[in-house]
């Protein structure tokens, strides 16, 4: 099942950007001998014949998907190899370090008798953050001594005492070396492959200490392979099935306990692996009994002890120095498995005593699917525990740092190139992640990462009636089509997408259903809702959201508004690296219906006493039946159940006029939530018996209503001035264009006026400067003044985005100099000065010729073809047949 992490901006952020501490894993093949490991094991212990049949498990499956995704081929196992062949053939460097993304550091135990074929440990290092480290298996230390002894010795040999003492003497003196090098974190022992993991007591091999003997006798009589250098690999017989296998297992237990300071972990196999364990002696509960006689000794349990997970966390649970490793089982199990392995060790163990690693060995696309399934499944997992409440996301993030990055770092005792951001840092990371999130195409996005399922049991869980699925068309008008929920239901529980059809007029309709010349009532777009979006309201029982025009056959529209932002927000983050923040003003008028039934006018102003900006009486009736006070109250709590946020909520100056300020989001979810909430203010408005306009100056005295947009760089290096002042000059730049999409109404330009604090008529912008159009705030946070509430905020925003990175690209100067004044009050020189040349387009038919002279400005052709057809008709019906007054009354009725 697909995850919640959609709603959780911060766990998503935590989960994408906590880089791994793998506390266990392998050497790389060296170049010549990587295309001979079997590309099949990297989903599978299985090995010889038993590996072909891996091809039809789940874990395989699941591999195959995801690389052909990352490779860019066929989902299939053939195209998959060759694609992987090819990428180590273009650059086996450049295709390791893809692989080995977002991993700080590696534990690497080397012990792997491979030969001389595979990479030293501290070659990774290239690859990661921080430097790598060793991880030093004890079976080979004592093979390596075992090889030593037998080339040395005389042949048949008979062990006596002093030959066990020798052995042991060098053993120990091995691991004090290896405790005293900063280059070895930790030991390991593979005793499960060996002898299982029920390790024998020291009082029992000192009562046996024939068997010692006779089992030292058996390896060194066994002789050596003939090859060169000697080492562990040399030796004919293995250590196994022997009383030496337990007894290194204790010497190295009792010589970390002795030390002094910091103790090195002791890593042990569980559970899973290949076919020569003896799967019933892997369960990690055989270990109780020598936890409890090293009580100082940290002991790391791998690979979950799957299929002992419960066992492992129950030791890690109750033994103060034991912890839980988590790795091998990405990717080695099904998505279905992996789950429940994290599931079942969240149980009962606290997750301050989970660690994470990869297992990786032998190829770098190994380290690639552990990772990538490792921060799959904590969304999923962490999302739903967030989603019913047995975590907040604040303990969720909190989780994920410490299972990726504290808990190995601490216990390993590490030192990191990386210190990760504290949460409230990453409130600011994780609004990047968002925007790069919305960057995935319309035809995926709707059901990226969402499963049918869980959109039921969202549904479920907003004890969902009906469904308001909303678009933002080209005249700004909020269009919806209300559905019961039983139909969406009827369509996703036959594993089919839910979606709508709507004729392609839908983006070339006027205000009043007439369509523009350059359309026809000819074909139909596919709306996709994406799913993301959806929010309970703007009733009880109702849920809202957004969507994508797409083709039939799911091919992005290029027409459809949240593509076209989309795309430009796409364009500036794989160009030029840039992510963005915009939070928006919400300015609006309340009104009442005018009882004169024979008066022209539908709506009239509040009755009011000193309506002023800020004004504290104008909440003083708060509670009263009937009053606008009481109804914000419910506005707040219908914003609050939809996870809108708000910073602010206060009177403004024109009678009956009120803002609600937003936060700063990325460019799609700001545009997003200001829709979302614009739908809430009018509708609870309108149950208590009001009537929300957006109206730019109904009242040609008093001042306007805007929708100003706070914006600012959240890319790294944002709020450097040689990159925002490039940005703000392209804007400034192409602000005659821009224009056309800001005061996108013949209306807006009776809000254009000077001296106003409403952005005035001259091109300019100004430090703190409520009388520009642009507002520098502080760093790249500046605010836009010329935006009004009949703007569509997905035009506006990508033509502000294209704007500024156009301006980035060409490095545009800010030749415009810092205006402190009113520009309006400025002589000629004064102006020019400061360089400032040129004025708005006075109305909209001047704006739309702006446009269409802007060649340079970027937005898509056809866009900016339907979007000036579109509101030349809309000024033909507007302009000439209606008086200024009645054409006052039309806007107000409709916005």
């Amino acid at each position: 099942m697909a995850s919640f992490i959609n709603n959780y901006r911060l766990l998503a952020a935590a989960i994408d950007n906590t880089p791994l501490i793998d506390n266990h894993a392998h050497p790389l093949l060296q170049a010549e001998n990587i295309n001979q490991h079997p590309l099949l094991s990297i989903a599978s212990e299985a090995n010889g014949d038993a590996l072909q049949d891996s091809e039809t498990s789940l874990a395989h499956i699941r591999a195959v998907k995801q690389l052909s995704k990352i490779l860019g081929c066929e989902q299939t196992w053939d195209a998959v190899v060759t694609g992987i062949v090819h990428q180590r053939h273009q650059s086996l460097d450049r295709w390791t370090k893809k692989c080995l993304e977002g991993i700080e550091t590696i534990l690497i135990d080397d012990g792997l008798q491979l030969h001389g074929r595979a990479r030293p440990y501290s070659w990774h290092s290239n690859f990661t953050t921080s430097k790598c480290k060793r991880i030093v298996r004890i079976e080979t230390v004592a093979s390596d001594i075992l090889a030593s002894f037998t080339a040395t010795a005389e042949h048949p040999v008979t062990v006596d005492d002093n030959d066990v003492q020798h052995i042991i003497v060098e053993f120990c003196r091995r691991i004090e070396k290896y405790i005293a090098d900063p280059e070895v974190v930790g030991f390991k022992s593979i005793i499960c492959y060996r002898n299982g993991l029920h390790i024998e007591s020291v009082d029992d091999l000192r009562k046996d200490g024939k068997s010692l003997k006779g089992g030292l006798e058996d390896i060194v009589n066994g002789g050596l392979k003939d090859e060169s250098p000697i080492s562990a690999a040399s030796l004919k017989v293995r250590l196994e099935n022997s009383p030496w296998n337990s007894l290194i297992v204790h010497k190295t237990a009792e010589l970390i306990s002795k030390t002094c300071g910091h103790k090195k972990p002791f890593q042990f196999h569980t559970g899973l692996g290949d076919n020569d364990i003896t799967l019933t002696k892997s369960s990690p509960s055989h270990l109780q009994d020598f936890i409890r006689q090293y009580p100082a000794v940290p002991v790391v349990l791998l690979h979950a002890g799957y299929p002992w997970t419960r066992e492992t966390a129950y030791l890690a649970t109750m033994y103060t120095n034991v912890y839980a490793d988590i790795g091998e089982v990405f990717p080695y199990i099904s998505r279905q498995g992996q789950e429940g392995v994290l599931k079942q060790m969240l149980e009962l163990c606290p997750y301050s005593k989970i660690l994470c690693s990869t297992d990786g060995h032998g190829v770098p696309e190994m380290y690639l699917i552990a990772t990538t399934q490792i921060r799959s499944v904590l969304k999923t997992v962490l999302g739903e525990l967030v989603q019913t409440q047995q975590l907040t996301e604040k303990q969720a993030a909190e989780l994920v740092q410490a299972i990726l990055f504290f808990n190995s770092r601490k216990l390993y005792n590490l030192w990191t190139e990386t210190d990760l951001p504290s949460l409230e840092e990453l409130e600011s990371v994780a609004i990047t992640s968002s925007a790069q999130l919305r960057s995935l195409s319309p035809a995926n996005w709707s059901n990226h990462e969402i499963s049918n399922h869980e959109i039921v049991q969202k549904l479920q869980k907003f004890n969902t009636k009906y469904m308001r699925i909303y678009w933002h068309d080209y005249t700004s008008s909020a269009k919806c089509r209300l559905v019961p929920v039983r139909q969406i239901y009827k369509a996703l529980e036959s594993s089919k997408p839910f979606t709508l059809s709507l004729v392609k007029a839908s983006l070339g309709l006027l205000q009043v259903d007439m369509m523009i010349p350059q359309v026809t009532g000819t074909g139909m777009y596919t709306y996709q809702p994406e799913w993301s979006t959806l929010k309970p309201g703007p009733i009880e029982g109702h849920v809202s959201c957004f969507g994508y025009f797409t083709e039939a056959d799911g091919s992005e529209v290029a027409l459809c508004p949240r593509t076209i932002l989309r795309k430009t927000v796409e364009k500036a983050a794989t160009e030029q690296g840039l992510a963005f923040l915009f939070g928006f003003e919400v300015e609006f008028i309340v009104m009442e219906r005018n009882p004169d039934t024979t008066s022209p006018d539908k709506y009239r102003t509040l009755n009011n006493d000193g309506h002023a900006w800020s004004m504290a009486r104008m909440l003083a009736d708060w509670g009263r039946n009937g009053s606008f006070s009481t109804a914000i109250d419910d506005i707040l709590d219908a914003l609050d159940a939809a996870g809108i946020l708000y910073e602010q909520f206060h009177p403004e100056s024109a009678p009956g006029q009120y803002e609600l300020v937003l936060p700063a989001l990325p460019p799609m979810e700001a545009c997003d939530s200001l829709l979302h909430a614009r739908q809430i203010l009018e509708s609870v408005a309108a149950r208590h018996g009001f009537r929300v306009t957006l109206h730019p100056k109904p009242f040609a005295q008093v001042c306007g209503s805007a929708s100003h947009a706070h914006m600012s760089i959240s890319s790294p290096g944002g709020d450097d001035p040689a990159l925002y002042e490039s940005f703000y000059a392209g804007i400034l730049s192409h602000f005659r264009a821009i224009i056309a999409f800001t005061y996108s109404n013949p209306t807006s330009y009776e809000r254009m006026v000077d001296s106003f604090w409403a952005g005035g008529r001259w091109i300019t912008w100004g430090t703190q400067n409520k009388e520009s159009p642009l507002r520098k705030i502080e760093g790249s946070h500046w605010e836009l003044k010329v935006l009004d509430g009949l703007a569509n905020p997905y035009f506006a925003v990508a033509a502000l985005l294209a704007a500024g990175t156009d301006g980035i690209r060409k490095k545009t100067p800010l030749t415009w100099k810092d205006c402190e004044g009113d520009p309006a009050l400025y002589t000629t020189e004064e102006r020019s000065k400061l360089g400032i040349e040129r004025m708005f387009p006075a109305n909209l038919r001047e704006a739309l010729q702006a446009l269409k002279d802007d060649e340079s400005l970027g937005l898509d052709p056809a866009f900016v073809q339907r979007y000036v057809d579109s509101k030349e008709a809309e000024m033909k019906m507007l302009l000439d047949p209606l008086s200024p007054e009645e054409r006052r009354r039309w806007v107000l009725e409709r916005y």
